[in-house]
């Protein structure tokens, strides 16, 4: 049976240098491999800047209802992990997925976290 549920959306910082000039951007490295994989876990969207150029590559994970996390220091060869954190994100209740839950790789992914906008109210 298919899981109808909502998935998360994984906004991709494209434009990513990770301190580099490369070419390509690593972000789109990272952004072309994450595609690549096609995990039916999450909704892939490049943006072209997150702002947290510092940090390396950037995305943020996001989902009605649950906390948005804006996540950084990422590599391209860390795109399974990725898609595998999602995976989680989109089992918890909340969108917490606590450090021992994530791949030892993205232990310390997480810049920030904004709390979810409150769900409309149902008509009465």
């Amino acid at each position: 049976m298919r899981d109808e549920s909502p998935i998360p959306v994984l906004h991709v910082c494209t434009s990513c240098r990770a301190g580099t000039e490369l070419s390509p951007r690593p972000g789109r490295v990272l952004h072309d491999r994450l595609r690549a994989l096609g995990s039916p876990d999450l909704h892939l969207i490049g943006v072209e800047c997150l702002a947290v150029c510092n940090d390396g590559c950037s995305a943020a994970i996001s989902m009605p209802g649950k906390w948005t996390y804006l996540i950084g220091r990422l590599t391209p060869d860390k795109a399974e992990d990725i898609a595998a954190f999602a995976t989680a994100y989109r089992a918890s209740k909340t969108g917490t997925v606590m450090p021992s839950k994530r791949p030892a790789s993205l232990a310390d992914m997480v810049l920030g976290r904004v709390p979810a906008l409150p769900l409309p109210e149902p008509a009465r």
